[in-house]
This record gives C-alpha cells, sequence and structure tokens, in this order.
C-alpha cells in the first residue's frame, strides 16, 4: 500500500513516546520536540484507530547514566543483551517527565503501551525490548484488530520511531513514517542512517499525509 493510499480500518496510528521528558525543558530533551505534537493531532483526526506508546522506566533503570559509575549520558556500555547507549534519567514511572504533553490529546486513542518497565532491559521499539526477544504484544494485537499498515509518528525518529517502524515491517506490516510528526536526537548522523535503514526496509517515509 502506498503512502498516498486513503486512510482505512485496515490503517493504524501508531504515535510513539510524546512524553514531557523528550521535549523542551524534559530531561532528554528531542530538539523541537514539542513541535510534533500538532502535526500529530491533525493526523489522529484522520484515523479512526490510534495506538500510543509510553516510556515507563522504574528509578534505577539499566539505561541510566547515573546507575554506571564513571559513565555519562550518551556513552555506550555493555548490558547483557549487548551494546546499550545510556541515557540522563528520563520517564520515570509516575513522574510528570513520564506524562504525555499537555496537548497530546486523542481520546479515542483505543491502547497505550508502555515501554522499558523492566529495569534490566531498555526498550526504544513498541514491539520488542531491546533484548529482541522479549515481545510487547503489540503485534499480536494488531493482527487481532485486522490492521495492515502501520503509521509512525512521534519521538525519537532516529531510536524509538525507527526501531519501532523496523519491526513493524519485518513483522509483515505495510509501514509509512510522517516525517512532519517526527524529531531526532541525531547522535552521530543516527537521523541519516535512519532513513536510509528504513528505505532499505521498504518503509515509506513522507513528509506529511
Amino acid at each position: 500500500m502506498g503512502a498516498g493510499a486513503a486512510i482505512d480500518d485496515r490503517d493504524v496510528l501508531l504515535v510513539v513516546d510524546v512524553q514531557n521528558d523528550f521535549c523542551p525543558g524534559g530531561a532528554l530533551p528531542v530538539p523541537d520536540g514539542d513541535a510534533v505534537v500538532a502535526p500529530i493531532l491533525r493526523l489522529a483526526e484522520k484515523f479512526r484507530h490510534v495506538v500510543l506508546t509510553q516510556d515507563w522506566h522504574p528509578a534505577g533503570h539499566h539505561s541510566f547514566a547515573s546507575v554506571h559509575a564513571g559513565r555519562k549520558p550518551f556513552d555506550q556500555v555493555t548490558l547483557a543483551y549487548g551494546a546499550q547507549i545510556v541515557w540522563p534519567d528520563h520517564c520515570v514511572q509516575e513522574t510528570e517527565g513520564a506524562a504525555f504533553h499537555r496537548h497530546l490529546r486523542i481520546p479515542h486513542a483505543a491502547l497505550v503501551l508502555r515501554k522499558g518497565f523492566r529495569r534490566e532491559i531498555d526498550s526504544y521499539s513498541a514491539f520488542y525490548e531491546n533484548d529482541r526477544r522479549t515481545p510487547t504484544g503489540l503485534a499480536g494485537y494488531l493482527r487481532e484488530r485486522g490492521f495492515s499498515r502501520v503509521v509512525v509518528v512521534g519521538l525519537a525518529l532516529d531510536f524509538c520511531v525507527r526501531f519501532s517502524a523496523e519491526d513493524a515491517r519485518r513483522l509483515g506490516f505495510d509501514v509509512t513514517v510522517v516525517e512532519e510528526g517526527c524529531r531526532g536526537i541525531d547522535v552521530d548522523g543516527s537521523v541519516a542512517a535512519t532513513r536510509r535503514a528504513l528505505a532499505e526496509l521498504g518503509v515509506v517515509l513522507v513528509e506529511t499525509m
């Protein structure tokens, strides 16, 4: 299905991690992150089916630089499942930083999927934890609901959006990423690498829908 195909009941909008800590003033701000809210709201009006994801870390999560002596944010460490960038403490459960942006109001969203709540494993993708083996259950939910296309927006383009889009595609869904509804962190050229990787997988990238 191409990006220009009409939106119908087989399509779901996946809104990734539009939370206070990823917006300006938050613990791990994505540059211009709050600019995604308005285009996401416009897009959500076109979809009958919407899923939200929410980063939801316990205090002392192993992806936090503060847990690793001598490490600072954006360093890389090796955890049980492999390489892991470590981050400032962010999206800690039940904190204001973990809350959705105050203007992200999508009352018809049918599911809020929390991820990253296992202390030992980070979770970028909406479909798998970073060990690449532990599923979130989202794929089964989407299949049972009969969806065939996943349209992805949110934060950040080069991490949680990228991993979610890649996994959705590998799991057999048609996938479109709407770039006006995304912003990236851009660590060492990661935004450009994301665009290349998604295109190679057959993910459709569009500026708007």
